[in-house]
């Protein structure tokens, strides 16, 4: 089968180690594409979940393997480390083996255009309102992810492909929904102050593409709730992926998640 070419490819929020992360259906995203540049947005491995509780199921372990694998094979492949994976922000401007370490950087387009590349927890103190109340938000998602997952364990016990309950409820929250504009506007005012076009960041889980005074404002989404990324093809146009939905269009079995959380590598 023919693999699709992109010029670039965006990725985050992959958060390998957490019982959440979707690494199957992101390992077959990989070997469906062949790319020139792939950047790394952060919170690819999740050091925090993994101090707490050690998961490294095998699908995890293949789509490392696969990552390093595209970095040896031709693909310029950068890591900008985030607040799940922060021992890593301490490598910026190094390397490790044929992967680039940066906090961020700005990527130019075919088209020209200018965009600040950054994982988006540096914006953190815009979007939170105290320590107390970013606890609640950490308890909160924590819950929704639960139920995102016995959600979804139900779809698939109905051979139902997987759907996004906890992207859905979040997009029904008024707090919610308040906090990514505050996100969204932190951002845009950094890039603006740069003289940018635009900014590519993740963190927040919200998939978005959208204009916000003039700055272009994208949003690669993640590998949990999502499974989504951006894109850039050989013309400079980016788009947003929804993997699931490139899946479901092409007829393509759906692949049923399994709860490896308790197997190791």
């Amino acid at each position: 089968m023919k693999k699709t070419h992109y010029r670039t490819l965006w990725l985050s929020d992959i958060h390998l180690g957490n019982r959440d992360c979707k690494a199957e259906y992101l390992l077959s995203f990989l070997n469906s594409i062949t790319v020139d540049t792939l950047y790394l947005v952060g919170d690819i491995v999740d050091m925090w979940q993994m101090t707490k509780q050690f998961r490294w199921p095998k699908a995890h372990n293949q789509v490392m393997h696969k990552l390093m694998q595209m970095s040896q094979q031709g693909t310029r492949v950068v890591y900008l480390p985030g607040n799940h994976d922060e021992p890593i922000q301490s490598y910026s401007g190094m390397a490790f083996g044929d992967i680039e370490i940066e906090r961020e950087l700005v990527h130019t387009t075919a088209q020209g255009k200018r965009y600040l590349v950054l994982h988006g927890d540096q914006f953190d103190g815009d979007v939170t309102m105290g320590r107390f109340h970013a606890w609640i938000g950490d308890k909160g998602y924590d819950l929704l992810l639960f139920l995102n997952r016995e959600f979804n364990r139900f779809r698939a016990w109905r051979k139902r492909e997987y759907w996004s309950l906890a992207g859905y409820i979040k997009k029904h929250i008024k707090g919610a929904n308040e906090a990514i504009a505050r996100y969204r506007e932190a951002c845009c005012k950094r890039a603006d102050e740069m003289g940018l076009d635009g900014v590519v960041c993740g963190h927040i889980h919200h998939p978005e593409s959208t204009m916000e005074n003039g700055i272009h404002y994208i949003n690669d989404g993640d590998w949990v709730e999502n499974c989504s990324a951006l894109a850039e093809d050989e013309n400079g146009e980016l788009s947003l992926i929804h993997y699931l939905e490139v899946v479901e269009s092409a007829s393509v079995t759906s692949i049923t998640v399994k709860d490896s959380s308790s197997k190791a590598a």
